[in-house]
């Protein structure tokens, strides 16, 4: 069993909510979500092994099912190695739209108990709900409500931990998956820490356990006794401390209602490595309409476009330029991503990855209007806008650049993962 999974491994189902009081931080983590979703057009393969992502060569799993992990298959597995684990598994395609709208949805319910919902993803938030103690309860009764509500109004199920920090209150959902709720009462956090692994706190990557394992510490408890000059000089200085307050369970980090994008990207893996700058450039146009749409989609615009690409070798080089002002048009994007790959001097070098990115955002309507180059008073703006409009009605593929609906035409395999941060 891998450490992630060790980490991640569904606890005991609690009993009745422990003492409450002054737990006002939430944080709820819906259950293997992009499965979930699925299982909702496909109730038939409820108890099934199923995995959702990439089903080419280069494909990785987006989620999988507690069926399926029970077979040791998880995220950012390879999926011919999921594949290989879980032969029986039924493989779904990634539905990034159908993901948003019920993750839209649960957001409603968690803002109509708070105003302060702090979003991490499509799948997971911190609330705050002091605010709410007096209109709903106490906080696990309004832990209890929120999962009802996510139940009866979505179909799929939550995870929920309450605590005094936010931290403690995101490991406390860890513990109780799936479907469960678990409070870890404010003078109890020592207690419920401690027991835990080291690599249970943030900041632990596999090189920092490996440090600290040398050092003899393999629990939270053990390494909370060991002074924190001794933690800084083996770790460094932010590290150390940082890592002790969190043996405590002191986290003063508050829930922020909203955090803005800091970039909107996508990214796709090709199913062989390609070294047709033609191929490149249609697949740069397709993550620049994607990137475009969800730009306007969030009400954003940014300045800096960057490409990723990465090698045959896995060596990756990014290549960025700053606009004379933002932009959120695809067309703009587009020739800046090209412009940037042609610079690179990797156009017959094999690619394995390419991505692009739009940073140094802010809200459209505090951005200059700019233009898409050689863009007419009536142009490339009202075009794209026209199909988001489209889009939103049929679907992202109904409309579309002719040299993707080529590209389509070819048969071209993709594995792809996108994201924003």
């Amino acid at each position: 069993m891998s450490r992630k999974q060790q980490l991640h491994r569904p606890g005991p189902q609690p009993g009745p909510p422990a003492d409450d009081t002054g737990c006002a931080v939430l944080h709820v983590d819906m259950d293997a979500f992009f499965v979930s979703v699925e299982l909702l057009d496909r109730p038939e393969l409820r108890g099934r092994p199923v995995i959702v992502g990439g089903a080419g060569p280069r494909g990785v799993v987006s989620a999988a099912s507690y069926e399926a992990r029970t077979f040791g298959v998880h995220s950012a597995m390879p999926m011919s190695r999921a594949r290989r684990l879980c032969p029986r598994a039924v493989v779904l395609p990634v539905d990034h739209a159908k993901y948003a709208r019920v993750s839209a949805a649960v957001f409603e319910i968690f803002r109509a108990i708070t105003p302060l919902v702090e979003g991490l993803s499509l799948d997971e938030a911190f609330l705050d709900v002091a605010g709410a103690r007096r209109r709903l309860g106490r906080p696990a009764e309004i832990a209890a409500l929120i999962r009802e509500q996510v139940r009866a109004q979505q179909g799929i199920t939550c995870s929920v931990g309450v605590a005094s920090a936010k931290f403690v209150a995101k490991l406390a959902s860890t513990r109780c998956k799936p479907d469960g709720l678990l409070v870890v009462p404010a003078d109890g956090v020592t207690g419920f820490l401690h027991p835990l692994p080291v690599a249970a706190l943030w900041g632990v990557g596999e090189r920092t356990e490996q440090a600290l394992t040398r050092l003899g510490l393999r629990t939270v408890g053990q390494l909370a006794q060991v002074p924190p000059a001794t933690l800084r000089r083996e770790l460094g200085n932010a590290l150390g401390s940082h890592l002790h307050e969190l043996a405590w369970g002191r986290d003063p980090r508050e829930v922020v209602a909203h955090t803005p994008d800091k970039s909107i990207g996508a990214e796709e893996t090709f199913d062989v490595d390609v070294d047709d700058p033609e191929v490149v450039r249609r697949e740069l146009l397709r993550l620049a309409e994607k990137v475009g749409a969800r730009l306007r989609e969030s009400g954003n615009a940014g300045r800096t476009v960057s490409v990723k690409l990465r090698m045959a070798d896995f060596r990756t080089i990014t290549r960025a330029r700053t606009l004379p002002e933002p932009t959120d048009l695809a067309r703009v994007i587009y020739v800046t991503a090209c412009e940037l790959y042609e610079g690179a001097g990797l156009e017959r070098v094999r690619l394995r990855l390419v991505g692009v990115r739009v940073e140094n955002l802010r809200p459209a309507g505090e951005a200059p209007r700019q233009l898409a180059l050689d863009e007419p008073d009536s142009g490339w703006r009202e075009a794209e806008r026209a199909m988001d409009q489209v889009a939103h009605r049929f679907g992202r593929g109904a409309v579309r650049p002719a040299a993707l609906v080529r590209r389509a035409a070819d048969g071209d395999g993709r594995d792809g993962r996108d994201g924003r941060q």
